[in-house]
């Protein structure tokens, strides 16, 4: 049994979907972080940074945060969605990172300075906004010639799809990136997916 300690961010939803992708059993624990849960001491000996989401596997005693590191975990506890050969395994990692590094930072940067920013900072929103740009470009490109990022579906997919689905409350569109579009559309229809982005 795993215990997910998640909310209603892009980076809890990729912990369940997951999740609900390699079929595993699990129990939600809300960390409502408009409330400043995630500081709670109980909750801070699991994250030391106090960020959600986080995952405690019963079966094997492990504790792992991290967004990314959580969905590289249940890869390999599974067997699903990360490739074992080389080559492809690090593709598929590579693209993990990008969502890690870059989409995510990027993307919620804009949301913040965007729609939740006490003052509208115009050098900043149209900063992030441009990057944000920049970055469905990347993902179009790549997905040019590919049905999910890369070739198979993966837990590339799975990192990615939940910043890239806010692309209506972040007042964007993806109407001039058809392959990012078509890619969105063919994820958003998983059932693991709907039922991931329904937690908690």
């Amino acid at each position: 049994m795993i215990e997910l300690y998640t909310f209603t961010t892009p980076n809890g939803r990729k912990a369940s979907i997951m999740l609900e992708e390699v079929e595993l059993p699990y129990n939600v624990h809300v960390i409502d972080i408009s409330k400043n849960d995630q500081f709670a001491p109980e909750y801070v000996a699991i994250n030391p940074n106090s960020k959600i989401p986080a995952i405690v596997d019963k079966d094997t005693d492990t504790t792992v945060f991290e967004s990314g590191a959580i969905l590289m975990y249940l890869a390999d506890k599974t067997g699903k969605l990360l490739p074992k050969e080389q080559k492809s395994r690090y593709q598929v990692i590579e693209w993990l990172m990008l969502q890690m590094g870059s989409i995510g930072p990027m993307f919620g940067q804009f949301n913040h300075f965007n729609l939740h920013a006490p003052e509208k900072i115009p050098y900043a929103i149209e900063r992030y906004k441009k990057e944000t740009l920049r970055l469905y470009g990347v993902l179009d490109k790549q997905l040019a010639d590919n049905e999910f990022i890369c070739g198979d579906y993966s837990i590339a997919d799975v990192a990615t799809f939940p910043w890239v689905t806010i692309y209506e409350i972040q007042e964007m569109t993806l109407d001039n990136h058809p392959n990012l579009k078509r890619w969105h559309d063919t994820v958003s229809k998983r059932p693991a997916v709907q039922r991931g982005m329904k937690v908690p």
